[in-house]
C-alpha cells in the first residue's frame, strides 16, 4: 500500500510519520485490496484534523476527524477508516 501524506499548516516530523504508517498497518490486516491511502494533516486555529481518502478493489472509503491533538485526530480517522473497511469487505463478501 502506497501512503501519500500531505500537512496543510502542520510541519510534518518523522515521529507524525511513522505514527500514521503504523496506523495504517492495522487496516491492511482487515483488507488486503488497498491500492494507496492520500492522509491530509491540517491545523486551523486550536482544531487538529486529520483527513484521509483511501482507494480500495471495488470503491473507495473517506474519512476525517477533528480534535484538539493531532494524534487523537489521527487515532479516530483511524478508527472511522477501520469500520468503513470492514463494512465494504462485507458487502464485496457478500455478493460474491
Amino acid at each position: 500500500m502506497q501512503i501519500n501524506i500531505t500537512g496543510h499548516h502542520v510541519e510534518l516530523t518523522g515521529a507524525l510519520d511513522e505514527y500514521v504508517r503504523t496506523k495504517f498497518d492495522r487496516l491492511e490486516r482487515h483488507f488486503d485490496n488497498i491500492t494507496n491511502a492520500q492522509v491530509t494533516l491540517s491545523v486551523e486555529k486550536q482544531r487538529q484534523t486529520a483527513e484521509a481518502n483511501i482507494h480500495l478493489a471495488g470503491g473507495e472509503v473517506f474519512a476525517a476527524h477533528q480534535h484538539d491533538d493531532m494524534y487523537a485526530a489521527i487515532d479516530g480517522m483511524v478508527d472511522k477508516l477501520d469500520r468503513q473497511i470492514i463494512k465494504h469487505k462485507e458487502k464485496i463478501k457478500s455478493h460474491k
